[in-house]
């Protein structure tokens, strides 16, 4: 991650204490309003951890998330408000390794019932290439490097999904059996979304395709793609002319046809690897947050998007 998005942690330990006081005098707060009727008040930290706490905990739960749509969430800057919010939640979810800023305000705020999805599944670690014949080292939960991009793989979003079921179950067991039957049926969406990717990517022309953000690299192992990153699993990270020059060498040898780009982020280091390769540009969404031109699209349907837009640039048969 790049130096200026990391928040000190002597600066977090004071905008909680800020946000503390600020609470004491205020009745609500941007980041979770108080519990309302018997709703339990869930706080997640961006949009696949909000989806799944929507889903799972449906009509039980009232959903606020940290990162407000269209923020790009590793910028993500939180206020003394929602820092204070926290404490006041009576459900937590974030990924642990995507916002710096979240993880060091839930460690002080030391909330119950708080919940890492990264320790719902296994991490592994991926670089600007990902895929195909070079699988990453697998790590349990929170090893230094590995990529949180973990919901971009339907197998491993329905293992998270199935955690946060649980721990739902745990925190409101009143509701428990509202909370397996909507597990179920999610994961039961996630399996026909795998299936959907499986058949749609068994047989292309090529099997790599390079972008700017290198957050695909478990959709790509898990589907037999290889991922060629313009920079690393940070989005803008600047590349180096080596790599530059490698991926116009990749490009040729591996007929890849498109580069990539994010809806969050600048499409000018893209656009600018394309127009040298001769390639053209598409989006692939790595779904961080939902954006006023994805509006009334969710989780599913962003994905089914970035399905049909891998078929056409791998040249699906």
């Amino acid at each position: 991650m790049n130096e200026r998005r990391l928040i000190p942690t002597a600066a977090v330990a004071g905008a909680v204490v800020l946000g503390l006081t600020v609470l004491s005098a205020c009745s609500t707060s941007d980041a979770a309003d108080h519990r309302s009727g018997d709703k339990l008040n869930v706080v997640a930290s961006f949009y696949p951890m909000q989806f799944l706490a929507e889903r799972i905990g449906g009509g039980h739960v009232s959903v606020s998330t940290l990162t407000k749509p269209g923020v790009e969430p590793h910028d993500l800057e939180l206020s003394p408000r929602q820092i204070g919010g926290l404490s006041d939640a009576d459900y937590i979810l974030y990924l642990k390794g995507i916002q710096p800023a979240v993880d060091d305000a839930i460690k002080l705020s030391e909330s119950e019932h708080t919940v890492d999805a990264a320790k719902l599944t296994t991490l592994e670690d991926h670089g600007t290439e990902a895929g195909g014949e070079e699988h990453g080292h697998e790590h349990e939960g929170e090893e230094p490097g590995a990529d949180p991009h973990i919901w971009l793989d339907p197998v491993k979003y329905a293992e998270v999904a199935k955690g946060v079921g649980k721990s739902l179950e745990k925190t409101d067991p009143d509701h428990a059996a509202d909370y397996r039957k909507n597990t179920a049926t999610l994961v039961k969406e996630l399996g026909a979304l795998d299936t959907a990717y499986k058949t749609g990517l068994r047989k292309t022309a090529t099997k790599t395709f390079i972008t700017t953000h290198s957050a695909f690299g478990y959709l790509a192992e898990r589907y037999g793609l290889t991922q060629e990153g313009i920079a690393g699993i940070d989005p803008e990270a600047e590349p180096s002319p080596a790599r530059i020059s490698a991926l116009h060498s990749i490009a040729e040898k591996k007929k890849v046809t498109t580069v990539f780009f994010e809806t969050l982020a600048s499409d000018k280091t893209a656009k600018t690897v394309a127009r040298d390769t001769g390639l053209r540009t598409d989006v692939l969404d790595p779904l961080e947050g939902i954006t006023d031109k994805s509006e009334g699209d969710d989780y599913i349907e962003v994905m089914e998007s970035n399905l049909a837009a891998l078929q056409k640039a791998l040249g699906a048969k």
